[in-house]
């Protein structure tokens, strides 16, 4: 051993040599004694195989120093492996992160160029490689020096060479030598070796990225090559094809229409065919070859590629208001390959079939039997999309065997299976409410079991939301969170649990149950969960009168806490328990919620202080009643740019407008009626309800560019014109804006404010005032606007009249502008949704139903808040994936403050009628008063 340990140490790698050795040994036996030598380098003390790259300790500086041997021709002639070697060491510094100077990148790319000289295959094949990756960090002036080396390859005879040396010049040539071989890649195009025609056209590909205008010019040899009778030369001859034309929808209809008739050898060029029909059908459905590209999909249905089959089936499955008679022959397809021996095509197969149960869950019911088998799949990947797939299409008398089926495996699958699984039992017991118990309980014993926050968070998520939808579940779930906090690890969840707590539990029939472990968290958690537990306890003292001198004994024991929040809310609580002792006014001080949040508080205080009316000394007691209204959606508009050819301002004249502008925008953004106050015509108005975004009334090309701002007062509408002038030799004097309204009886024109001049590139503006007619009338209006002012000729550079200086009137017209409803709405989201709507009440509730033309729920969602120009609340705006489904409604939730602060509420559903052609909207708005609420509920158009 000794002697085998020393001879180790002389000669690294080697074992000792003894008498055996020298005898002569076969050759294979030679080679086994070798690479079993060269196995032991790479094993542990345990004996375990190192599973490590060979290049893992390289260093930069010894793989630069090595690579000079790029240098000798000897070595590169004669040795070109060494020299593969060499390249695979630095590209591997390069996947690897390691940063290269500019002077050692153009050092070792001189160094590869000096490899052209071998013919060695392998060797040239990596130098185009390395070129390709070192292309874009290295000097665009040394990458010209090698252009003319791969030129050469390309005009070889050399297929190899060919090939390759397109790849490489693709990417690293400019528009301006691409003229030089334009020529050499067209011939390639149509050359008989598919390598090398399918290198032309990839290099088409990369180089349509830049150089758009140039490949559009090979549409002969690309379409030629379509019916090349190569696979991959028709696949990316098509990819090719469909790039240059991808603009024109008819062009890309005719190629569909043509190669759909069989011209196709190529598997991966169906694929891609199949998704351009596809593409065309999702943008229009009812076009005069729709039916044939349907016909086409299901002809693919029978091709002899299982990959082709299966493209087909799911571009079937994915089409917009497919019907079910429709889909059963892509249904069928995809039911055999559940059962093929491959892996991948059970996985896509089974992924699509759930795509498909979410919208058409009768149709993926067919092939439940086969989903069954797969739930014991080994792949778990499939046995997870099984299971969830059987949730969303099985019955309810199925439920109690998959909830079984479901507990054997789900300790074997990861954290992001188990949540799948756990929003699909979700949407199972939503579906069937009955088996609440069963599903609720399968939930809550998995909070007990090992898994991640999110899993954890999840299964949460989804009991707090089942509590909502069947109230069945409240009392039995709260326990199952209850015991759930007592041994949980996550703080957010125990303080969201808490929170569920505070708000559901002193509602329930015995609230007193909940108190010990409320009180459980006080004693045994961090800060953070101990002042959430602080403020439940004091939820339940306010709501559950009964509990109430318990529980200030209970807080007690916090005004001793090491942390400050924790006795700083227990200390309110107490002093507040011992000043009031009426029921509502606890409610209100601790229970009720602030109508602002605190960002909302804010603006509205600086908006309340900041108008010129407001005097400290004189001001009344500040109240939220007092406090004006502002939208938390408000972004202010910028002026309009000066259109395109304008001169720009240099030196301190642009450095002053550029400050004078960032300021000005300033005060816009806090108080966007500031100009209005500004005014002494509009002080008897008061303060503004609310100002709209700014609405073009012309192009931004026009010479002329007028927008407007609607400011609303409680009888009066003060209408803001912003006016640009962008011709720099003209100047406009006593600008203003002629109003005439629709309507003489819901508005008249009471006060005209002109803009003295406006300058070129100077924005000005003009106010009109419209008094309000009829009280309690706020239906549409349209006013016909037309501009009005003085028009001077000036000198462009130096801006002085040049001319008669009285000027010439001029008429300017302007797109009518639309005073709607929705104006006089401020856009407002008013604290909790569900305990507003609750506290409202029904007395000025309105119920209406529309049918509305949208095609999808997104559309419809989008229209409806844009009509009646409220705040989405609680996330509402976003249709989730899992409502999709045209049967499945959307619940949207709006908020908002109509002009004289009437807070309203609007609840909405939104649902795709039974022909899929439209939507159904049923909507309920809530407000104090039932004319609001009337007014709001018209607003749908």
């Amino acid at each position: 051993m000794s002697n085998k340990a020393g001879s180790r140490n002389q000669h690294p790698g080697r074992s000792a040599v003894d008498e055996s050795d020298l005898s002569p040994k076969p050759l294979s036996a030679t080679l086994l004694q070798e690479f079993q030598n060269l196995k032991d380098k790479f094993k542990n003390e345990d004996g375990e195989e190192i599973k490590e790259s060979p290049y893992q300790h390289l260093e930069k500086a010894t793989v630069l120093q090595e690579c000079r041997i790029f240098h000798d021709a000897q070595v590169v002639t004669q040795n070109p492996r060494r020299c593969c070697q060499m390249i695979t060491k630095l590209l591997f510094l390069l996947v690897k992160g390691e940063s290269f100077s500019s002077a050692e990148v153009t050092e070792v790319f001189f160094g590869v160029t000096k490899l052209f000289q071998s013919k060695d295959v392998n060797l040239r094949r990596m130098m185009y490689l390395f070129i390709k990756e070192v292309a874009e960090t290295c000097n665009p002036d040394d990458v010209i020096i090698v252009t003319s080396s791969l030129t050469k390859d390309m005009n070889t005879g050399e297929d190899l060479y060919r090939a390759n040396a397109m790849r490489v010049l693709a990417k690293i040539i400019d528009a301006t030598m691409l003229g030089a071989i334009e020529r050499y890649l067209k011939q390639a195009i149509v050359d008989r070796n598919a390598f090398v025609a399918s290198s032309a056209l990839m290099a088409g590909l990369r180089l349509f990225q830049t150089c758009p205008e140039v490949v559009r010019r090979w549409i002969n040899e690309v379409q030629e090559a379509v019916n090349s009778s190569s696979d991959m030369v028709q696949y990316h001859a098509l990819s090719l094809l469909y790039k240059i034309k991808q603009h024109d929808r008819l062009a890309v209809s005719k190629i569909v229409q043509q190669l759909s008739k069989g011209a196709l050898r190529s598997p991966l060029a169906a694929c891609l065919l199949i998704r351009y029909t596809s593409q065309l059908l999702h943008e229009d459905m009812t076009s005069t070859n729709a039916k044939a590209s349907y016909q086409f999909l299901e002809n693919c249905l029978r091709h002899k590629s299982e990959m082709v089959i299966y493209e087909a089936a799911k571009a079937m499955c994915h089409l917009p208001g497919v019907e079910r008679n429709d889909l059963n022959p892509a249904i069928t397809v995809l039911q055999l390959f559940l059962s093929s021996p491959k892996p991948a095509l059970r996985f896509a197969s089974m992924r699509t079939l759930s795509e498909v149960a979410v919208l058409h869950p009768l149709s993926a019911a067919k092939c439940n039997d086969d989903m069954e088998l797969l739930v014991s799949d080994s792949n778990r990947s499939i046995a997870t999309l099984a299971i969830t797939t059987l949730l969303k299409t099985g019955t309810e008398n199925s439920v109690d065997r998959l909830m079984k089926q479901i507990s054997t495996f789900m300790n074997e699958i990861g954290d992001e299976f188990k949540i799948v699984v756990v929003k699909a039992i979700r949407e199972l017991c939503l579906k069937y409410p009955k088996k609440h118990r069963v599903m609720v309980g399968f939930m809550s014993t998995f909070l007990r079991e090992e898994g991640g926050y999110e899993f954890k968070k999840a299964i949460v998520d989804s009991i707090v939301d089942l509590m909502g939808a069947i109230p069945e579940t409240k009392e039995t779930s709260l326990l199952h969170l209850c015991e759930f906090i007592e041994d949980c690890e996550f703080s957010e969840l125990i303080i969201q649990t808490l929170y569920i707590l505070g708000s559901v539990g002193p509602h329930t029939q015995s609230p007193s149950r909940y108190i010990r472990y409320v009180f459980n968290r006080v004693i045994l958690e961090n800060a953070s969960v101990r002042a959430a537990a602080v403020s439940t306890l004091g939820t339940f003292a306010t709501r559950v009168p009964e509990l109430r001198p318990s529980i200030i004994a209970l807080l007690k024991r916090s005004l001793a806490d090491e942390d400050d929040e924790v006795r700083d809310r227990a200390a309110i609580l107490q002093q507040t328990f011992s000043a009031f002792m009426d029921d509502a006014e606890l409610k209100f001080v601790i229970d009720e919620p602030m109508p602002f949040t605190f960002a909302g508080l804010e603006r509205s205080v600086r908006a309340y202080v900041s108008h010129p009316t407001y005097n400290s000394r004189t001001a009344a007691p500040l109240s939220f009643a007092s406090l004006p209204i502002v939208e938390e959606a408000y972004v202010p508009v910028a002026a309009a740019n000066v259109r395109a050819g304008t001169k720009k301002k240099t030196g301190a004249a642009a450095n002053s407008a550029t400050t004078e502008a960032g300021d000005e925008n300033q005060v816009q953004a806090a108080d966007p009626a500031a100009a209005v106050y500004a005014l002494p015509q509009f002080a008897k108005l008061g303060r503004a309800f609310r100002s709209t975004a700014e609405t073009s009334l012309t192009e931004t090309e026009m010479e002329y560019v007028v927008s407007c701002v609607k400011h609303i007062f409680t009888d009066h509408v003060v209408l803001q014109f912003n006016v640009l002038n962008t011709i720099d030799d003209q100047q406009l004097r006593d600008v203003k804006v002629n109003v005439e309204v629709g309507d003489p009886d819901a508005y008249t024109v009471e006060t005209v404010v002109p803009a003295a001049v406006a300058r070129y590139g100077e924005p000005a503006a003009c106010f009109v005032s419209l008094k309000r007619g009829a009280e309690g009338d706020y239906s549409s209006v349209t006013l016909s606007c037309e501009l009005s002012f003085k028009m001077l000729q000036v000198d462009s550079v130096t801006g002085e009249v040049d001319g008669s200086a009285r000027g010439f009137d001029e008429d300017f017209p302007l797109e009518d502008l639309e005073l709607a409803t929705n104006d006089f709405m401020a856009k407002v989201s008013l604290g909790d949704f569900r305990r507003n709507w609750d506290s409202v009440g029904t007395d000025g509730e309105v119920l209406e139903k529309f049918a509305l033309q949208f095609k999808k729920k997104e559309e419809a969602v989008a229209a409806i808040i844009d009509f009646l120009g409220m705040q989405a609340v609680d996330g509402t705006q976003t249709v989730a994936p899992d409502d999709a489904g045209p049967k499945k409604p959307h619940t949207l939730h709006l908020a908002g403050v109509f002009v004289g602060n009437v807070p309203v509420l609007v609840r909405a559903q939104i649902q795709m009628d039974d022909a899929n052609t439209g939507v159904v909207l049923k909507m309920a708005v809530r407000s104090q008063s039932k004319e609001v609420s009337q007014i709001v509920a018209e607003c749908i158009r």
